[in-house]
């Protein structure tokens, strides 16, 4: 799943290539992903993008006062060329969901001629979850509108982290509630627990003085760093800038770059979690749970 980063980088590239384009049409080929109805889509035809924006994970493409707006969920891509086809999408016909193409910035959709870009949004495997909005805010999206803070923000203040964790809840899981903190998915949780060296199973309240003080830092500094790397690359790099980049998440059975122990995963029943036990728990192994509801 794109987390804060890589949502960050498309938001450059996006911002850097679509600022001045007209839209010049809107497909709509899954019409499950489109999650609203007025305005219609068609209403961005002919408006021109004024900005690129992020919230938490999901983007939004302003055309000064209809806004569309996307979330990539778990299998969700962004796929950008140069050269479209003219031709039609045609509807469940492949993994493309959505194709908004582009004049050319500076010139009108009313000049004529074929689209000059466009990006596909695409998703794989059986169970969608991508979602598209067309709104005149972005408040109006229910996903947008009860996000928590963003961790890369003034907003996120010692004051409000403190707040964070005062809840009951196991930190793996109160990082990854978008309500919470905007942004942090499974793969980050895992990075910045373990810069942290904190174990994923630790309750929030609980924690002493100087994990809340690593936990902070580790927040900022795992996110930040992600950012500056994906920020400048082109989609098709995003994914494997991000996995190169990782220090425990997906690299089960591999040696931890901090301590050279082996890297440990606990599976549930549709995500897993990596850890590493001597820098987060002290050298035990966290036993696996499949059948927990933790995290769903």
């Amino acid at each position: 799943m794109p987390e804060l980063p890589e949502v960050a980088g498309l938001r450059a590239f996006l911002e850097a290539k679509l600022r001045g384009a007209a839209v010049a049409k809107v497909q709509i080929t899954s019409f499950a992903v489109l999650k609203t109805a007025d305005p219609p889509y068609s209403a961005l035809e002919g408006r021109t993008v004024v900005g690129v924006q992020r919230f938490g994970k999901f983007l939004a493409l302003d055309t000064a006062g209809v806004h569309f707006v996307f979330h990539l969920a778990k299998a969700g891509w962004l796929r950008y060329t140069e050269n479209p086809s003219p031709a039609p999408l045609r509807l469940g016909s492949s993994p493309i969901a959505a194709r908004v193409a582009f004049s050319a910035p500076g010139s009108a959709v009313s000049d004529g001629g074929p689209a000059k870009m466009a990006f596909d949004l695409t998703e794989a495997g059986s169970k969608k979850s991508l979602a598209v909005y067309v709104v005149r805010d972005p408040q109006e999206v229910p996903g947008i509108a009860s996000l928590g803070p963003d961790p890369l923000t003034p907003d996120f203040t010692r004051e409000v982290f403190e707040g964070i964790l005062a809840a009951s809840q196991q930190i793996k899981g109160l990082l990854r509630s978008q309500s919470v903190v905007a942004g942090i998915g499974n793969a980050y949780s895992d990075e910045i627990l373990h810069a942290a060296r904190i174990s994923p199973f630790a309750i929030a309240k609980t924690l002493d003085g100087g994990s809340r003080d690593r936990l902070f830092a580790a927040i900022g500094s795992v996110l930040g760093e992600a950012v500056d790397s994906a920020v400048g690359k082109v989609p098709g790099e995003l994914k494997d800038g991000k996995r190169s980049a990782m220090r425990v998440h997906g690299r089960t059975g591999q040696p931890c770059p901090v301590c050279g122990d082996t890297v440990h995963e606990v599976s549930f029943a549709d995500t897993a979690l990596q850890y590493c036990p001597n820098c987060q728990t002290n050298g035990k192994i966290l036993a696996d749970r499949r059948t927990s509801r933790f995290l769903k």
